[in-house]
């Protein structure tokens, strides 16, 4: 059987609206998978809410950063951190996870929130790239396509907000990603990022 840990127990308790029992013995008898958990709960007619992922993020907060050189701003990082309830919005806990995002945002110079934003005609060229690359590196043919996807999987943590290391470590030792789900799983709502924008003078 596999492990079941306090973390999924907690996010299915959420998500379905059950108690804590229910909610480890419908992962329990899912093997541990959440999907499956979350369906038989709902078969016994006892998850009461819509799963937390598909109810609508409509309220939230604006995170801000500005970095200020030689007395003068010079960087500045809007986050639009989505939220269900204006209750949750307003809660310094969520105003400070905005306002952390946007000063990692101001150190990563992100491309894209997320990896389904990023157009396939820029990821199709990526790889045609990293594959060019290893050819010329004279890698055999039959490893090039694992090299591919191992270096794909680089890029996109370098260049995908949610995918990207939290700069903070000391605050957070995860990707951007985790935080958010962490931040969702303890306030019991949908918690999204919506978008950036990062305006630096000379670029």
């Amino acid at each position: 059987m596999p492990e079941i840990t306090a973390k999924q127990v907690q996010e299915l308790r959420v998500d379905a609206g059950v108690g804590m029992m229910d909610a480890k013995k419908a992962l329990i008898d899912a093997d541990g998978d959440m999907e499956k958990a979350f369906e038989l709960l709902r078969e016994r007619g006892q998850a009461k809410l819509a799963k937390r992922a598909d109810r609508e993020a409509s309220e939230g907060a604006v995170g801000s950063y500005i970095h200020v050189q030689s007395d003068r701003p010079v960087l500045g990082v809007l986050v639009a951190l989505a939220s269900e309830t204006d209750f949750v919005a307003k809660s310094d806990e969520f105003k400070e996870a905005a306002d952390d995002i946007a000063m990692h945002v101001s150190w990563s110079d992100p491309g894209w929130v997320a990896r389904e934003d990023v157009p396939e005609e820029v990821v199709a060229r990526e790889r045609e790239l990293i594959a060019k690359q290893a050819e010329l590196d004279g890698k055999p043919a039959e490893v090039i396509d694992r090299i591919v996807e191992g270096k794909i999987e680089s890029w996109y943590a370098e260049n995908v907000l949610t995918e990207q290391k939290f700069v903070n470590a000391e605050k957070f030792d995860g990707s951007v990603g985790d935080m958010i789900a962490g931040l969702a799983a303890k306030m019991g709502e949908n918690i999204s990022i919506r978008e950036f924008a990062r305006v630096k003078v000379g670029g």
